[in-house]
């Protein structure tokens, strides 16, 4: 993708954006009316999976905030199950297919928002009205965008008494129609099911249930009463049902009916009256048309003293996990056949010039459980800190083949987890990764890291289970050794044997292959230098501590002190990587809030990022950047900012930018993740988009020092 992109560019061919808040999106040739999201489109390029959700649970559904938790908690279960979520939803006269954050938040707040299907897209279209998709409205969009599966809580039908009334929901035609699976919890219980189903028979929609059985589900309640036409048993079932309908071109939907999990199915005869007595209550008010679902719901979930909302919310987020899973079966499904050991859903981008040429990146996978307090100042001593408990994607090596995959890079990962549970979510996540080079092992469990984070966002205490990963061997690793040799880059962490560091700089010496080594962290950061075989490395990206442990380890220092002020900082950095520059091209210090010091050799003014390059071993500067500034309660996560920015730099350096702008697609990343729950944010674009907000962003001028090899030999005898 990058590269259509550049080709564009350097042939005059606009891009064209725009931009709601601070999100970017592109516009897709087929229609004006249409916005589709970069990450949502970065999917359809690459033949992800993808699972368009509807956004009047957001307007209509549920009160604020707690709308804006509940679309961004069902997002997160599509991604953590595989796919990438495109929610749907109407601004300013505009389908919006993806949101970004301000988007969901506008429609959350959004005082005159409508409920926008089919029959209303024109009016709301034609006067810049806003407002949220429903069952209909979001199947448009859908088809629209080529996205097959759809995820809603339940869908609409006859209502009772639709054999007089004639009030039959739009979502039913739609289904018969539109060519987009619809997964759901059956039929609103509100509605004449039987009918419904009837109705749907006419309309030519195969209805399935999903599980073991054929009882039809009545959304809150497992069993409606009347029995489904087919059933599938499993996800791999139901994407084969899919695919099959969309072979056929039948110009008709799928509906895929998912019952409530049994924990949080309320009692059908409660519910029952309690829909009975809001169906009166409606009658008597003369509410009619769209208004009554809406109304029902409420009213519903009020008699029932907040059971049905509960059970609302849970069956939502079952539905998001079990569409998600599909997508995913669906899309291995769809793919082509052959070519040894590639993914092919390739489209122009920056991979095909790679091609096996590509990076390699490896090291370690962990699933991460991260911690953060509410305080600043926590309690050791055995007591209980409020704060919030949550599961994500780690592993240095990891987070940095989830960045530059999310830019237009796809490297090869190698790495190694368990056959257990946490293995299967991993795999499900790391989707839009090239993850062939990972390892299954039966006796070993899937690493996990445990992280506390303080109440300012900084990282308290970390505890980690990385037995697997001196299973990353050199053995292994030598099953890739023609990818080694013919990649562009190869980057490796310290998370594995230092047999296999070893190994790897052998190949990068013989091949000439540009290796990046990341340190990790204090204790893994030396390993490569127990050998010459660091010789070998063209950059390293360690923190002020662990380039302080490097220098120990090759004997140049026993100990300092960390200094504090900026300027000090900045000192100290450069002369602990002074004695690195004798062999290799760039020292990377990651400075946290302080952003980053390059260290290298000197080109056109400043560090050369460039193993190609031309330089003097005698012309050595080092240049600080600042970070890119980000409010301290916007932090939430730090744990993946610095391996963002690496992925962000070395990303720019692959498309061959110049430095300043490679650093700065890094600083910017970084951000991105210190404001996601994961250690890798979730709205990281390709470098196209990256580019955009490089170039909008007020970036402080960085400082240069000019330095020689004896600044460094003075300051390391002082302080010997």
């Amino acid at each position: 993708m990058l590269v259509s992109v550049l080709r564009r560019f350097s042939a005059g061919v606009p891009t064209t954006m725009v931009r709601t808040g601070v999100c970017p999106v592109t516009h897709r040739q087929k229609s004006s009316a249409f916005r589709i999201h970069p990450r949502v489109e970065e999917a359809l390029a690459e033949g992800q999976p993808i699972v368009a959700l509807e956004s009047t649970i957001i307007t209509h559904g549920m009160p604020y905030p707690q709308n804006i938790s509940m679309a961004s908690e069902v997002e997160e279960i599509v991604r953590a199950n595989g796919s990438v979520p495109a929610t749907v939803g109407i601004i300013k006269g505009k389908v919006h297919i993806g949101l970004c954050d301000e988007e969901i938040k506008f429609l959350a707040t959004c005082k005159d928002c409508v409920k926008v299907s089919r029959r209303d897209l024109p009016y709301v279209l034609s006067q810049g009205l806003s407002g949220g998709s429903t069952v209909s409205g979001t199947m448009v969009a859908a088809h629209h965008a080529g996205i097959p599966i759809f995820v809603t809580g339940g869908i609409g039908g006859v209502h009772r008494d639709g054999e007089n009334t004639m009030d039959i929901s739009a979502d039913l035609t739609e289904l018969g129609r539109t060519p987009v699976a619809v997964i759901s919890a059956g039929v609103k219980s509100i509605l004449d099911i039987g009918r419904t189903l009837e109705y749907l028979e006419t309309q030519g929609v195969c209805v399935s249930t999903f599980g073991d059985s054929r009882d039809f589900p009545a959304f809150f309640t497992p069993s409606s009463g009347f029995k489904a036409p087919y059933h599938v048993r499993n996800e791999e079932e139901a994407a084969q049902l899919i695919a099959s309908s969309l072979e056929l071109r039948l110009d008709s939907g799928v509906l895929i009916s998912v019952p409530i999990p049994s924990e949080y199915a309320a009692s059908g005869l409660m519910m029952e009256e309690a829909i009975r007595q809001a169906l009166e209550e409606a009658r008597l008010q003369g509410i009619v048309g769209k208004e009554v679902t809406p109304f029902l719901l409420r009213r519903v979930n009020e008699i029932t003293g907040g059971k049905s909302l509960d059970s609302n919310i849970a069956l939502i987020k079952n539905n998001a996990k079990v569409g998600s899973r599909i997508a995913v079966a669906l899309s291995k499904i769809q793919k082509p056949k052959g070519g040894k050991g590639k993914d092919l859903h390739h489209h122009g981008g920056l991979e095909d010039k790679l091609s096996d040429s590509r990076p390699v990146v490896i090291g370690g996978i962990n699933v991460d459980f991260i911690a953060k307090a509410v305080q600043d100042n926590m309690e050791f001593g055995g007591q209980t800190n409020p704060g919030q408990v949550h599961q994500s994607f780690g592993g240095v090596g990891r987070n940095l083949a989830d960045c530059m995959s999310r830019l237009g890079v796809r490297p090869l990962f190698i790495s190694a987890v368990g056959q257990d549970d946490l293995s299967d979510s991993v795999f499900r996540y790391c989707s839009h990764m090239d993850m062939m080079g990972v390892a299954h092992l039966k006796s070993h469990n899937t690493a996990t890291y445990c992280a506390v984070i303080s109440g300012s966002g900084e990282l308290s205490l970390g505890l980690g289970d990385m037995e697997i990963h001196q299973q990353i061997t050199e053995k292994h690793v030598s099953q890739f050794a023609d990818r080694l040799c013919r990649a562009r880059l190869l980057c490796i962490d310290g998370n594995v044997p230092v047999s296999t560091i070893q190994y790897v700089c052998e190949i990068a010496r013989q091949s000439s292959v540009p290796v990046c080594y990341e340190p990790t962290d204090i204790d893994k950061a030396s390993k490569p230098f127990t050998s010459n075989c660091w010789t070998a490395l063209t950059y390293i990206s360690p923190n002020l501590k662990e380039l302080l442990a490097i220098n120990r380890a090759l004997g140049y220092v026993d100990n300092i002190d960390i200094p504090w002020e900026l300027e000090d900082i900045v000192n100290t950095a450069i002369s602990l990587s002074l004695p690195l520059l004798e062999n290799i091209h760039c020292v990377i210090v990651t400075l946290g809030a302080h952003g980053v010091l390059l260290c290298g050799h000197r080109r056109g003014g400043t560090v050369s990022l460039h193993a190609k390059d031309k330089v003097s071993r005698d012309n050595l500067c080092a240049v600080h950047y600042p970070a890119a500034p980000i409010p301290p309660e916007e932090i939430i996560n730090v744990s993946g900012a610095g391996d963002s920015l690496m992925a962000g730099l070395l990303t720019g350096v692959l498309a061959e930018y110049d430095t300043d702008t490679c650093v700065r697609i890094g600083l910017l990343v970084a951000r991105h993740s210190l404001r996601s729950r994961g250690p890798i944010s979730q709205h990281i674009f390709p470098i196209s988009v990256i580019l955009q907000q490089v170039v909008k962003e007020q970036w402080p001028a960085p400082r240069v020092w000019s330095i020689t090899p004896s600044d460094g030999k003075t300051f390391l005898k002082t302080r010997h």
